[in-house]
């Protein structure tokens, strides 16, 4: 891999990373438009590994919270008392709500790796969880703020969480949008939803890391895998501040058009022989 492209495909992942518009499918697209087999194992670990540079500019951006949070837990382990405040109980609901991605991603490796990469796959799931979340972003009612966050909340958005393990449907989209369909306020929502991304997408980096490290070094090498991950982390950290402000003011509208016509145009380039599904 070239280090231009390796800065595109970096800057893809950062900017789309928490956007509800799906990461590794616009990292899928990108790659093959780029002109590379998107199924073949250095590829497909070099889509996951990248997604730690978004995760790091996500916990230096809400370091405050992370610390926060962390505290409370480490306090609730040591000191029985600790476990009845809030902030221990939502840490405590944050890890048991990423468990749920974790057993499936591992339990279906091969096929995301391999079959659910098929740009079919993500021209439909663009589209047709586009509608989900439109359905999520007109009923929410938008009540509930983070103080009002249950273990059962953080269980369903965990488990609708390991929805984005299809190219194309997103992880923040079907997070934030499960969210919204409990009640839960937008801003609450997405903030619980960058919490779930970083215990899952660090567990897939150090998975990737150690299981295609000699795949990596013959295929797109480290070297471009370093660069996009530094630039998914600069890009990432201007996705995330822009996106908790524009939330507080706006619904998923833009997102959902923007996903309807993205999976348009994949699906008539596949469907006419311009671009090769894997």
């Amino acid at each position: 891999m070239h280090i231009w492209e390796a800065v595109i495909l970096g800057a893809v992942e950062g900017l789309t990373e928490f956007l509800p518009v799906s990461s590794t499918g616009h990292l899928t697209i990108t790659e093959k438009l780029m002109g590379y087999s998107i199924d073949d194992p250095d590829v497909t670990a070099f889509t996951a590994i990248i997604q730690i540079g978004a995760v790091l500019a996500t916990v230096i951006y809400l370091r405050q919270d992370i610390i926060r949070l962390v505290g409370a837990f480490l306090r609730g382990v040591r000191t029985p008392g600790e476990r009845q405040t809030r902030d221990f109980r939502f840490a405590l609901y944050i890890l048991a709500g990423s468990i749920p991605i974790g057993i499936i991603g591992l339990a279906f490796k091969d096929q995301i790796e391999t079959t659910l990469r098929s740009l079919w796959f993500v021209g439909t799931a663009l589209i047709l969880f586009s509608g989900v979340m439109w359905w999520a972003d007109k009923v929410g009612t938008q009540r509930r703020q983070e103080g009002d966050i249950t273990l059962r909340d953080t269980l369903t958005i965990g488990i609708a969480q390991c929805l984005a393990l299809i190219p194309g449907i997103s992880r923040s989209g079907a997070t934030m949008s499960t969210g919204l369909l409990l009640g839960i306020d937008r801003v609450a929502v997405t903030k619980l939803s960058f919490f779930l991304a970083i215990p899952a997408l660090a567990g897939a980096t150090l998975l990737q890391s150690v299981s295609e490290f000699s795949n990596i070094a013959d295929g797109v090498g480290w070297g471009p895998t370093i660069t996009a991950t530094v630039v998914s982390f600069v890009v990432g950290y201007a996705a995330v501040a822009w996106l908790l402000k524009f939330i507080a003011h706006h619904g998923l509208g833009i997102f959902i058009k923007y996903r309807v016509a993205l999976g348009a145009i994949v699906l008539i380039l596949v469907g006419t022989g311009a671009l090769s599904p894997t």
